[in-house]
C-alpha cells in the first residue's frame, strides 16, 4: 500500500526531472558566420525537501488525514563556453578568477605562434 508521502515525493521528483536535463548543463551548439561552434556550459544545482504526516481532525473524531508539502529550488550558473574553430577546442570561462586562469588560457595561442614562426625558418 502506497503511503500519501510517497505520492507527494514521486510527483515532486517527476517535476524536477522535467526542469533539469542535459541541455541545461551543456547547451545547444551555435555556429557563427566564420564557422566557429560555441557550446554554452553551466553548473546546475538543486535542493529538494518534502515532509508530511497524519493529523487528527479533532479529539472526538478518531480518523486521521494526511497533510504534507514539498518544495524544490534550482540554480543555473554559466561557467563558460566551449569554442571550436578550425579544429582547435578552447574553453572560454565566463570570468577569469585569477591571473593564472588567464595565463593558462593564453598558453595554447603562444605555442601556436611559436610553431608558426619556426615553420617560416
Amino acid at each position: 500500500m502506497e503511503q500519501p508521502i510517497q505520492g507527494l515525493m514521486k510527483t515532486t521528483m517527476e517535476n524536477i526531472k522535467e526542469m533539469i536535463d542535459v541541455n541545461t548543463v551543456i547547451g545547444d551548439p551555435v555556429e557563427t558566420s566564420d564557422g566557429t561552434v560555441i557550446i554554452p556550459i553551466s553548473k546546475v544545482g538543486f535542493a529538494f525537501i518534502s515532509g508530511g504526516g497524519d493529523v487528527k481532525s479533532d479529539e472526538t473524531d478518531p480518523s486521521k488525514s494526511f497533510t504534507g508539502g514539498s518544495g524544490a529550488g534550482v540554480s543555473v550558473h554559466p561557467v563558460g563556453f566551449l569554442s571550436i574553430n578550425q579544429g582547435q577546442l578552447r574553453m572560454v570561462p565566463v570570468n577569469f578568477n585569477t591571473a593564472v586562469d588567464r595565463l593558462i588560457d593564453l598558453i595554447p595561442r603562444f605555442i601556436d605562434k611559436i610553431e608558426k614562426r619556426s615553420d617560416k625558418i
